[in-house]
């Protein structure tokens, strides 16, 4: 993607905080792009970077005790430098956010319509009454039943999925040219889940927008975005088209997330299929490989060298931070996707290719 080309462009981020315990590296050079129109979504387990790295970009994360490094460039300004006072003039204008918890970001003493007023006339040198009329035409935007009457609400006499719906609009009050959605469909139902999709697809077209959707969801992914970033331990361990990644995934960590969605061709009964282990303290990350704990198809070396983010040989859209030789990682997915097992996938692939991957 060229520079032309990417409203959001992040490069080499690291984001470390100084605890008691020591420094934690909770982002550790994360670099993405997304272009107007397009959809980035970035995966992985709770505790893997995605909500540090989307609210540092936002300009949320800062303080004495964080450090912060690399570069956040909006239509090519850096907001890690910018001032505060440029960050809000900023903040819901060109760049928005929809937060995790509608319930909890949302002010519990103010009806939802004087909300969404304020983050109208924080922008726009319109009166109450012209705020208010725009208030009304988000909402009945974001498809909220009965709007007018919603607008007059206080956020807990709304339901899961309007309260989602509120949010959305006040994000999209200003129009901004990138919109972060940070797990928008997080404890909603399924049918609610696909309307909140729905609808973000909908507005991104309609608005041209540069969407970020950080999800630990893979479903959500394939449904929604355009690109892929799998993150792991602080970094991207896996990046490509979304078609690309879910044809031919090419991390062990990868491989572990499709493996736990649940399938409807499952037998009834069937326990659910578990990554191993659990995701490394960074405070104190493994060396080599931060994944090598919990990899079924570690190799010695691979608790020594740290692989860095590479391009397949088949094209430079798709990277990957894996020490095992590209054709081995064909193979092993090929048996997993075919419903072997990581021990029966390891142990066909043994012959000559642990050797030679040595």
């Amino acid at each position: 993607m060229s520079d032309a080309e990417a409203v959001l462009r992040v490069e080499d981020l690291r984001v470390a905080f100084d605890t008691r315990d020591g420094l934690l590296q909770a982002v550790d050079g994360v670099s993405f792009a997304v272009a107007r129109g397009r959809t980035l979504g970035i995966v992985g387990e709770s505790g893997s970077g995605k909500t540090v790295a989307a609210t540092t970009a936002m300009g949320l994360v800062r303080g004495a005790r964080v450090r912060t490094s690399g570069r956040v460039l909006l239509d090519g300004e850096d907001l890690l430098g910018a001032s505060p006072e440029r960050l809000r003039a900023l903040r819901g204008a060109t760049i928005a956010m929809v937060f995790q918890d509608p319930l909890s970001a949302l002010h519990p003493l103010l009806r939802v319509g004087a909300q969404i007023e304020e983050a109208v006339r924080a922008h726009r040198d319109v009166g109450r009454a012209a705020a208010r009329a725009r208030t009304l035409e988000l909402l009945e935007h974001v498809a909220i039943p009965d709007a007018r009457r919603r607008r007059d609400a206080y956020p807990h006499e709304l339901s899961g999925g309007m309260r989602q719906r509120a949010m959305i609009a006040m994000a999209l009050a200003n129009e901004p040219r990138v919109l972060i959605a940070d797990e928008p469909t997080t404890a909603l139902d399924v049918t609610v889940q696909a309307q909140i999709l729905a609808l973000l697809r909908r507005l991104r077209d309609e608005l041209g927008m540069a969407m970020v959707l950080i999800t630990h969801d893979l479903g959500v992914v394939a449904e929604t975005a355009d690109e892929v970033a799998v993150m792991y331990a602080g970094r991207i361990v896996e990046q490509a088209p979304a078609a690309e990644l879910f044809a031919a995934p090419q991390h062990p960590y990868t491989w572990g997330l499709l493996r736990s969605t649940p399938r409807l061709e499952a037998a009834v009964g069937a326990d659910l299929v578990a990554i191993p282990g659990r995701p490394p303290s960074l405070l104190q990350p493994p060396s080599g490989c931060r994944f090598h704990p919990r990899c079924p198809y570690v190799r010695e070396r691979h608790r020594e060298v740290d692989p860095a983010l590479e391009p397949l040989a088949a094209g430079p859209d798709h990277r990957v931070a894996c020490l095992l030789p590209e054709a081995e990682r064909q193979a092993l997915w090929a048996r997993l996707a075919a419903g072997a097992t990581p021990e029966q996938a390891r142990a066909a692939a043994a012959g000559g290719s642990e050797e030679a991957a040595r």
